[in-house]
């Protein structure tokens, strides 16, 4: 919103941001979650009086011990946005200051807005990496194209309100499929075609202008191989550490689901399984850098060993009265993972899958709270509806 007031649905934007303000004036997830999106909600609301209780939330935020979400490139966010308006954090500045003295990497063109228009990014049929944010600071004004031409598509899809990243049809695609076929539910043959014409020699990448990625690349290989249209893996090769995979060169932190996919598309790694396990906490489960669940994790992890009884114990201790699952509350989506990662055990567990079970049918229509990683947090629909239907399989073949 602050980089491009002149975009249609400027005004379905603000109010959108007026009715999202926490009443301790904050916006997003909880605790730490909160800082990047309040950030951002101040800087583009400017002098509205929301902005002015953000604000003082802010203030009050980063007076606290805080560690920062491995959240997209939070590192260099906060500090950029904290700088434009005025406040300091204790985060350290200088690697966002070295990387506006050089061209940019390809994996920083998604988060372009805090670092202006650059003469080595492009875009791919008008879009720039994926992203509305870094597409609207490329194009510098209401020029007519490509670009204006996207970002007015997506306010409009959206009722003014734009995503932190769109399209992204790999991702979903991919996702989608092993989530599906892994528990024996059919998909349509379409999907598998789309995946295979989406690979480069790199791999295979998210969406346009985003690069390609080991996430993206093991799973839609996994994906081809459960549609029985399995393809080399070599392209994983160059995303090989010592031991273990990095989802792109010079990785800040690495990632427990990315490695779990990257097992299951290899099919068998020594190195790697003992790597996961490796990571595997002491109370049984797994955290991951692109999701705030630990049941995602777990359930990706879970899901290429073939099951951990460990991780079993956990979800059964953490099961809730009501029968879901959930890091701060019970919900559809981590319900799902917990039946999941249930499904392997090789105890009756049928009890708690179908107590889960019974949870998520009466979630309804109610809409999923943001749970994966971007640049704030948010919930990719199509996927979490198909781990939901994946639950529901899973859960009914226990009771037969």
């Amino acid at each position: 919103m602050a980089l491009a007031p002149w975009l249609k649905g400027h005004e379905a934007r603000v109010r959108y941001l007026e009715t999202t303000q926490h009443p301790d004036g904050t916006w997003g997830g909880p605790g730490e979650y909160a800082l990047v999106p309040t950030l951002s909600a101040v800087d583009a609301l400017q002098d509205h009086p929301a902005a002015r209780r953000g604000l003082l939330a802010l203030r009050k935020l980063l007076s606290l011990p805080l560690k920062l979400p491995d959240t997209v490139a939070v590192e260099l966010i906060v500090p950029a946005l904290a700088d434009r308006l005025g406040l300091r954090t204790p985060f350290d500045p200088r690697p966002l200051h070295a990387l506006r003295q050089r061209p940019l990497p390809e994996k920083l063109w998604h988060t372009l807005e805090v670092f202006g228009p650059r003469p080595e990014v492009r875009a791919v049929d008008g879009i720039v990496a994926a992203s509305p944010a870094a597409t609207a600071v490329q194009l510098q004004g209401p020029r007519p194209g490509p670009s204006l031409d996207y970002l007015e598509a997506v306010q409009r899809r959206h009722g003014g309100p734009v995503p932190a990243g769109v399209p992204v049809p790999l991702f979903e695609r991919s996702w989608i499929i092993v989530a599906l076929k892994s528990a024996g539910l059919d998909v349509p043959d379409p999907m598998a075609g789309q995946i295979r014409a989406a690979f480069t020699r790199d791999g295979a990448a998210g969406g346009p202008g985003l690069p390609a990625d080991a996430d993206d690349t093991a799973t839609a290989l996994h994906a081809l191989a459960l549609c029985d249209s399995p393809r080399p893996t070599d392209a994983l090769g160059r995303y090989r550490e010592a031991r273990h995979f990095a989802c792109f060169p010079n990785e800040r932190t690495p990632s427990t689901s990315t490695n779990a996919h990257a097992l299951q598309a290899l099919g068998h790694d020594r190195v790697l399984e003992e790597w996961l396990r490796d990571m595997q906490q002491p109370g049984g489960f797994w955290l991951d850098k692109w999701h705030a669940s630990p049941y995602y994790a777990t359930a990706c992890v879970t899901n290429a060993l073939r099951g951990n009884e460990k991780a079993v114990d956990w979800v059964l201790r953490t099961q809730q009265a009501d029968g879901s699952w959930g890091r701060w509350e019970g919900t559809y989506e981590e319900t799902a993972y917990a039946i999941r990662i249930l499904s392997h055990s090789r105890r009756d567990v049928s009890r708690a899958m179908v107590r889960g079970a019974n949870f998520m049918q009466e979630w309804g229509d109610r809409p999923h709270p943001p749970l994966w990683h971007d640049k704030d947090l948010y919930a990719p629909t199509r996927i979490i509806q198909a781990e939901g239907t994946a639950a529901f399989h899973l859960a009914c073949a226990v009771c037969r």
